[in-house]
């Protein structure tokens, strides 16, 4: 009698329906660990540039041209980069270029002049210009349409999580050991998340961690888990539709506006900070550690709120640009630091401006509901490119202001400024948000 019990309990058990598994949110943790190295990388140069500019004898102009050498190859490996991305898959592309960009970090260090950094930091643009363009496809690849805003909001905050609580440390390295330290540091740590990745990566067919019961939920939500890595060429025929389209043009119009304001705080709100308001060091690294606190609650706020919208029954298009328009808007307000002297009062403006920026740093989400299915790495490196126009435009235009003017005011007058074109670019330009298909 007992032995029949335990054969019909068993029985059930095989028959009752697996719960699906969690193992995209440990995919989630490797993008949102790698972000957060990411932008350490290519924001630990705003920490030492007081020194650097000290040490080399660099006028704002010259310090424009090193905080904008990143964006130049970034903006220019996009499109190359997404094509990397669709041909060899995430998990090599994204490997090779941690461990690239590591070593170019690394180099900075030993820097000897003007030409050799400015060298580094194009080959540190150049090989990190295939991350983001991973982040949206593994993401594409890994969570259904409900879960996207939430996913890009959280491997998004890893940005800021690099930026608020790492800051202080960076300058803690600055004061004790020195600038070259910060890039010996940063560059070491990225090398060996490198084998992280490659370790633990891998596509939802290939993982030995999900269950059929998630596989399934993934696919039936949208996943494209089918289509992390294209054996063929790209049709480029086929790729003239990320530019034929308004909605694209729409996207990269709002992304230019989107990263304007994220630039500004990557690379001279620190010396902002020291010059303009004449904090010490460690006072700077503390104050400017609290807009990156802000930018990392905003994104995952903005990432939420879109989801939970979407899941309530709002159009897709509602629930994705409603927290990035309201974003934009608020970095607008960063104009109003120029009204002010009180300390305290600037990094409440700058908080809010960078919440905001945080908000609208669910755009990537954008791409993953618009690009076609066999272009989505492609579609993601021409958005980021766009976007990454904007890391060229703006270092470069403060550095030319501050020169001309001794002064940040007209420089924040030009950051709110992009940020409210981005927001208009997302009202009027883009339009109905839906996938765009193409033809074989």
């Amino acid at each position: 009698m007992s032995d029949n019990l335990q054969r019909v309990n068993e029985s059930v058990l095989e028959v009752r329906p697996k719960k699906p598994t969690k193992a995209r949110y440990g995919i989630l943790m490797l993008l949102f660990i790698g972000t957060a190295i990411n932008y350490m990388d290519r924001t630990n140069i705003s920490v030492a540039a007081p020194e650097i500019q000290k040490y080399f004898h660099l006028n704002p102009t010259m310090l424009g041209l090193i905080f904008s050498a990143f964006a130049w190859s970034y903006a220019i490996g996009q499109i190359p980069g997404g094509w990397v991305l669709d041909r060899f898959g995430p998990k090599r592309t994204y490997g090779t270029a941690l461990s690239l960009w590591s070593i170019f970090t690394f180099l900075q260090g030993v820097a000897h002049g003007f030409g050799f950094l400015f060298a580094m930091r194009l080959g540190m643009g150049l090989t990190e210009s295939p991350a983001f363009p991973t982040n949206n496809k593994v993401v594409t690849s890994w969570f259904p349409q409900k879960e996207r805003a939430f996913a890009t909001g959280v491997y998004t905050a890893g940005e800021f999580v690099g930026l608020a609580f790492l800051t202080p440390f960076l300058f803690w390295l600055l004061s004790s050991f020195g600038w070259r330290s910060i890039f010996f540091v940063t560059g070491v740590i990225g090398l060996l998340y490198a084998f992280v990745w490659v370790k633990r990566y891998c596509d939802p067919k290939e993982s030995k961690t999900i269950n059929q019961a998630e596989l399934e939920y993934i696919q039936e939500g949208g996943g494209l888990t089918e289509n992390n890595r294209q054996d063929n060429k790209i049709n480029w025929y086929q790729a003239r539709e990320l530019f034929k389209h308004r909605q694209f043009w729409g996207l990269y119009i709002g992304q230019f506006g989107v990263t304007s304001t994220l630039y500004f705080f990557l690379t001279w709100f620190p010396t902002y900070l020291i010059t303009e308001k004449h904090m010490t060091i460690l006072k700077a690294g503390f104050f400017a550690s609290v807009p990156y606190i802000a930018a990392f609650i905003g994104v995952l706020c903005g990432g939420f709120w879109s989801d939970w919208m979407l899941k309530r029954g709002k159009k897709v298009g509602i629930a994705r640009k409603t927290p990035i328009v309201l974003g934009l808007l608020f970095s607008c307000c960063i104009i109003l630091a120029n009204y002010t002297s009180s300390v305290g009062l600037i990094i409440l403006i700058m908080s809010i401006a960078f919440f905001g920026q945080g908000m609208s740093g669910i755009s990537w989400s954008l791409v993953s509901e618009i690009a076609p299915a066999k272009l989505v790495g492609l579609a993601g490196g021409v958005f980021n490119f766009a976007g990454n126009l904007s890391g060229i435009v703006t270092p470069l235009l403060i550095g030319f202001i501050v020169s001309v003017t001794n002064s940040f005011s007209g420089a924040l007058l030009v950051v709110g400024g992009f940020a409210l074109m981005g927001a208009l670019s997302y009202i009027f330009l883009l339009g109905k948000v839906k996938r765009i298909e193409i033809d074989s």
